[in-house]
């Protein structure tokens, strides 16, 4: 990223590619409750009529109540469903999103240290593509995980991570492990302009306009930011995002169908279900993924 001076020498790609995807694993242990939460709220009201014609109540309510609901109906292991399959989603999605952006940026800018805006978020989009193009199978299988309550029997959708990818793929096609890949490209196309070149940004400002360095305070300021810049601008598309992604086969013709279902059945709040938890989950993962990527290229570039 931005901010090293002169004197310090550049994390190679290698360097960068291999610290992305270990930090954002590292994140993702401490984060996915949060997320998983996210997503428990983001498909709440799916069935909103036929909930209501049965006088179903709200079974979620704040990122704080819906944990405490799946610990004591799911156990606290239900935080964690999908773990397995997040983890290879970071490996291979934050690795190519986050490690390659630096080397991506300087292609567009021909090597040159003047990096404007536009080079950034023409950066951001293509590794924010690529990413999605190569992990959205670990996506769908995480969400689909995620989305599912906890049960044993017949009744339970997937049972094992591998198994998952095995049933998609016989039920669906192949098509189906790639389900959702348009907004999944759209929402990170967001978040990856977002996250990555607000962080350039603000570490940037930091480091030209205040007394701080490119040190611990300088990270968690500019990854807590770019958290919450990414959680406004993208959590309509998150939320279409997840929908979609982990519908039944048929139930939306489209992406855009199913925003159309959301507007109609729930109304334009709907696009903001589960905002706190993604905000939490967005700032803190920021915040773990971004100061340990930093440490994390300085050591590997110190045992060289």
């Amino acid at each position: 990223m931005v901010g090293f001076r002169p004197a310090d020498v550049p994390p190679t790609a290698a360097v960068k590619f291999i610290g992305a995807g270990t930090a954002a694993c590292i994140a993702d242990l401490f984060t996915f409750p949060l997320d998983t939460a996210k997503v428990r709220l983001q498909i709440q009201g799916e069935e909103k009529g036929a909930a209501a014609s049965h006088g179903t109540a709200v079974r979620y309510r704040g990122v704080f109540g819906t944990i405490t609901t799946m610990v004591r109906t799911e156990g606290a292991r239900s935080l964690y469903s999908g773990l397995v399959a997040g983890l290879q989603r970071q490996m291979s999605f934050a690795s190519i999103r986050i490690g390659l952006y630096d080397s991506v940026k300087s292609f567009y800018t021909k090597g040159s240290d003047h990096v404007g805006i536009g080079s950034r978020l023409l950066a951001g989009c293509t590794t924010g593509a690529m990413a999605v193009a190569l992990a959205q199978p670990t996506d769908v299988v995480k969400v689909r995980f995620q989305a599912q309550a906890s049960s044993s029997g017949p009744n339970r959708r997937y049972h094992g991570t591998m198994q998952a990818y095995k049933t998609i793929a016989k039920e669906e096609g192949m098509r189906g492990l790639w389900r959702g890949t348009g907004p999944n490209i759209a929402r990170n196309a967001i978040v990856n302009c977002t996250e990555l070149v607000t962080y350039d940004l603000i570490k940037d400002a930091l480091l030209k306009n205040t007394p701080l360095t490119d040190n611990l305070p300088c990270h968690f300021t500019s990854a807590f930011g770019a958290g919450f810049c990414t959680t406004v601008i993208a959590s309509p598309v998150d939320v279409v995002k997840t929908r979609y992604m982990n519908s039944a086969l048929g139930q939306y013709s489209s992406a855009l169908n199913c925003a159309r279902a959301m507007v109609t059945k729930e109304g334009p709040l709907a696009f903001y279900k589960g905002f706190m938890p993604s905000f939490l989950r967005l700032g803190s993962w920021n915040v773990v993924m971004f100061v340990t990527y930093e440490q994390l290229k300085r050591a590997m570039m110190a045992a060289r």
